[in-house]
């Protein structure tokens, strides 16, 4: 009987976690464009439904989550939507990095609500997504509002898509011209190849790194240059 419980409240807690990752799905799709640039505006006016996804997101039982890519998914989601949620608040305004509370900026704020315990946005990224799952890829899921930033998928990361999701915005990331600009001698790089370098480099130097994803093939002696980075707003014109 316990067991027949608690499967069918496995079961509850998996469909609502369903249900609140398309109430994410429905806000990116309607208000962040095929660039990645979000309608902060008209996002502001219309709130109500991030709200019940943070909601969610405070009172959710983390142990409960199916796997440890669902785990991942929700991570990434939930940096994504807070980091939303804390454009809007202080909106309108020119860029992430203008943002001080208590002295404290963007990412150091302690304001993250997940599972009934708060977080900044560099504990997230850094001690939980970075330390734990040690995958490279996440650089380009996590986003930080910016524009040289890789762009924010305009649909939510799930236990099933976040593999093809985090490998397409990879490729579209290096590939993307305004973001890195590459030939098979010179590579000018995102500055978030070489902030994390390490991560791109777990088994391999960078340039091996990057001809994975590349649509040319980088030579392993080219020179590598680091791009200025943009931290203007990410909004649409």
């Amino acid at each position: 009987m316990k067991s027949i419980l608690f499967a069918f409240c496995f079961l509850i807690h998996i469909s609502v976690l369903h249900s609140q990752t398309k109430v994410w799905n429905n806000l990116l799709q309607k208000f962040v464009n095929t660039k990645g640039e979000v309608d902060y505006r008209g996002l502001s006016k219309d709130s109500s439904q991030l709200d019940l996804y943070l909601t969610y997101l405070a009172q959710l039982n983390f142990n409960k989550l199916p796997s440890k890519k669902a785990q991942k998914a929700l991570w990434i989601n939930a940096y994504n939507a807070y980091t939303i949620k804390l454009i809007l608040d202080n909106y309108p305004l020119t860029s992430i990095k203008d943002i001080k509370q208590n002295k404290k900026n963007a990412w150091e704020i302690p304001f993250v609500k997940v599972a009934s315990k708060t977080y900044t946005l560099n504990y997230i990224e850094h001690e939980i997504l970075r330390k734990q799952y040690k995958d490279p890829k996440i650089h380009v899921g996590v986003n930080c509002a910016s524009v040289s930033c890789p762009a924010l998928p305009n649909v939510a990361f799930t236990e099933n898509n976040i593999d093809e999701l985090l490998t397409k915005g990879m490729l579209n990331f290096i590939n993307n011209p305004q973001r890195n600009v590459l030939t098979k001698n010179t590579i000018n790089l995102s500055q978030i190849f070489n902030w994390f370098l390490d991560d791109f480099t777990q088994h391999s130097d960078l340039i091996t790194f990057i001809n994975q994803y590349s649509k040319i093939h980088i030579n392993p002696n080219a020179t590598i240059n680091y791009l200025e980075y943009n931290w203007t707003l990410n909004s649409q014109k």
